[in-house]
């Protein structure tokens, strides 16, 4: 059921892991190319509260909003470079062409009278 996920500690602490090190990531290429959070943050269309709320690891924020971050700074996603992602869609897209387009519940049915 939809609440699941929130029901399960296992996958909400990988979420909370997840994007914690997705920020560190952001935080630790923006230092090293030695913007500034207000520059990070004019070049991506943002406020700078917004790219600190990122880098702390808030799950809050648009996935949108933290991936033009990442790209902005060079920052692999999925594990492969910004200029090699096309390749991880069209395998993917390969991927979803073999499954169903859609995905129903199973409705069991109790025979007991």
């Amino acid at each position: 059921a939809a609440g699941d996920f929130a029901d399960d500690p296992v996958a909400v602490d990988a979420q909370r892991r997840a994007v914690s090190a997705l920020g560190s990531l952001i935080a630790a290429a923006r230092r090293e190319q030695r913007w500034t959070v207000a520059g990070l943050a004019e070049r991506a269309g943002v406020a700078p509260a917004t790219v600190r709320a990122v880098e702390r690891g808030a799950p809050t924020v648009a996935i949108g909003v933290v991936f033009e971050l990442a790209t902005l700074l060079g920052v692999p996603l999925f594990g492969v470079a910004a200029r090699d992602l096309g390749s991880v869609r069209a395998v993917t897209a390969d991927r979803l062409s073999l499954l169903p387009q859609r995905v129903r519940n199973r409705v069991s049915h109790d025979d007991n009278f």
